[in-house]
C-alpha cells in the first residue's frame, strides 16, 4: 500500500513521474503559447503552429521521431527569448493554465507517496522555466527537466545543454539515486509514453499511464500495471483531502551527466 509510512532505518525511495499526459493532462510547454503569443515572444503563425502540435500531443501523443521535431522546433522558436521575460509569464499564468488540467489521480498519488515518506520527483522532457513552477505548484521535492542554453544577454541561444529525454531521464533517476541513497528496487515510476520504457525499468515499481500503444504492449508483457487518468481537478478544489499541505519543490537542477540537488532549505521535509 502506498500509504504505509516506510521503515526509516531502511534506505530512502522515491516516486518519480512524467509530467505532461501523466500528471497534466496536455503538454506543458505548449500549453503556455497563447500566453507567450500575448506576451510577444512568438508571432500569430507560431501560435498557431503551437496550438496544432498541442491538438497532434493530446490525439496520439508522440514517437521517438516527433519528440525530435518537437525539440528542433521549439529550440528554434526560442531562440532570442528572454529568460527573465518567460519565467515572468509562466509565473503570472501558472494557476489559470496549469491548476485546471492537474489529474486529481495524479495528485492523489502525489500526496499518497509524500504520506509514505517518500520523495516526489518529477522528470520531464519540458524546459526547466516550465517545469520547476509546476514542480512547486504540485509540491515536489525534485525537479528534472530540459535545460536551455542562456547567453550573456539572458537570452536563449537556442541550444540545449541538458536534453530530459529517453535514456537520458533514467541516467538523472539513477544519479540522483546514488547522489540521494534512494533504493531504486523500492522506487516507483510512472509515465504515459514509450519513450520512458528506460526510466521505468529503472525501478522496481513500474507504472504505465495513460499509455500510447507502445507503452500499453510494453506494460502487458512485463506485468507493469495500468492506470487510466481522466479526472482533471483544480487543486485548490481538493485541499480538504490533502494531508500533506503544498510546500516549495526542491529542484535537481540536471547537468549533462549528472543530477545535481539543490540545497534543502530550512523549515523543508525531510525523510532521511
Amino acid at each position: 500500500m502506498l500509504g504505509v509510512v516506510e521503515n526509516q532505518s531502511l534506505p530512502r525511495t522515491a516516486a518519480f513521474f512524467d509530467l505532461d499526459k501523466t500528471v497534466i493532462a496536455k503538454s506543458s510547454t505548449l500549453t503556455f503559447g497563447k500566453s507567450f503569443y500575448q506576451g510577444g515572444l512568438i508571432n500569430r503563425r507560431a501560435a498557431l503552429r503551437t496550438a496544432y502540435a498541442q491538438f497532434v500531443f493530446l490525439l496520439g501523443g508522440a514517437d521517438h521521431d516527433q519528440m525530435e521535431r518537437m525539440r528542433e522546433y521549439l529550440s528554434a522558436m526560442c531562440r532570442g527569448w528572454n529568460v527573465q521575460q518567460v519565467r515572468e509569464i509562466v509565473a503570472e499564468t501558472l494557476h489559470d493554465l496549469i491548476d485546471p488540467i492537474i489529474y486529481d489521480e495524479a495528485a492523489s498519488l502525489i500526496e499518497e507517496h509524500h504520506t509514505a515518506g517518500r520523495d516526489v520527483v518529477i522528470v520531464s522532457t519540458s524546459g526547466a522555466e516550465v517545469v520547476e513552477p509546476i514542480g512547486e505548484l504540485l509540491g515536489a521535492d525534485r525537479v528534472v527537466a530540459t535545460r536551455m542554453i542562456v547567453g550573456d544577454d539572458g537570452c536563449y541561444t537556442g541550444e540545449v545543454e541538458y536534453y530530459a529525454y529517453g535514456p537520458t531521464k533514467a541516467e538523472a533517476v539513477r544519479e540522483l539515486a546514488a547522489s540521494e541513497g534512494y533504493d531504486l528496487e523500492r522506487c516507483y515510476a510512472y509515465s504515459d509514453s514509450a519513450t520512458d520504457v528506460p526510466m521505468l525499468e529503472s525501478v522496481g515499481h513500474p507504472h504505465a499511464v495513460n499509455p500510447d500503444r507502445a507503452l500499453r504492449r510494453e506494460a502487458l508483457a512485463r506485468g507493469w500495471p495500468i492506470l487510466d487518468f481522466h479526472r482533471p481537478v483544480r487543486l485548490k478544489q481538493r485541499i480538504p483531502t490533502f494531508s500533506v499541505p503544498p510546500r516549495p519543490a526542491l529542484v535537481a537542477a540536471a547537468a549533462i551527466g549528472a543530477a545535481a540537488a539543490a540545497p534543502r532549505p530550512r523549515g523543508g521535509r525531510d525523510t532521511r
